[in-house]
């Protein structure tokens, strides 16, 4: 297996983290806001100060090493590995790993797995329709 080969997932398609075409890489630093209204992709190995927001579609994998702080992320999937400073919204899938750190919230639409060892600090909210 060489490096490059995405960690495994159990919610976010495999095929969705394959086609990321960003990059930040580990050991650097991005200030800043990235925003698209395309159906892309973005991998933070680095660390990035800001927000990141995918109008429609979108996948963002916080990798092992990757550090997000005063951030609010946007996609359709977002897939945590690392440390997450901020609020975070799922459209479709949101997946916490064990080495994962998030501090603030969460709110996904349509499904979530959080492994057991995973480090929240804050709400988890589901935002799709609940029948009373």
């Amino acid at each position: 297996m060489s490096n490059d080969t995405p960690a495994p997932t159990r919610l976010v398609p495999v095929e969705r983290l394959s086609a990321i075409n960003s990059l930040i890489a580990e050991g650097s630093v991005f200030d800043g806001n990235f925003h698209t209204t395309r159906d892309q992709g973005i991998k933070v190995d680095g660390r990035l100060n800001g927000n990141i927001t995918f109008e429609s579609g979108g996948t963002l994998h916080v990798g092992a090493t990757g550090i997000i702080e005063n951030t609010r992320l946007e996609a359709d999937y977002v897939f945590i590995e690392g440390k997450v400073v901020g609020t975070v919204i799922a459209r479709k899938a949101l997946e916490i790993t064990g080495s994962a750190t998030l501090l603030g919230d969460a709110s996904y639409d349509e499904l979530i797995d959080m492994h057991p060892r995973a480090r929240v600090r804050g709400k988890i909210e589901y935002r799709g329709e609940i029948e009373e």
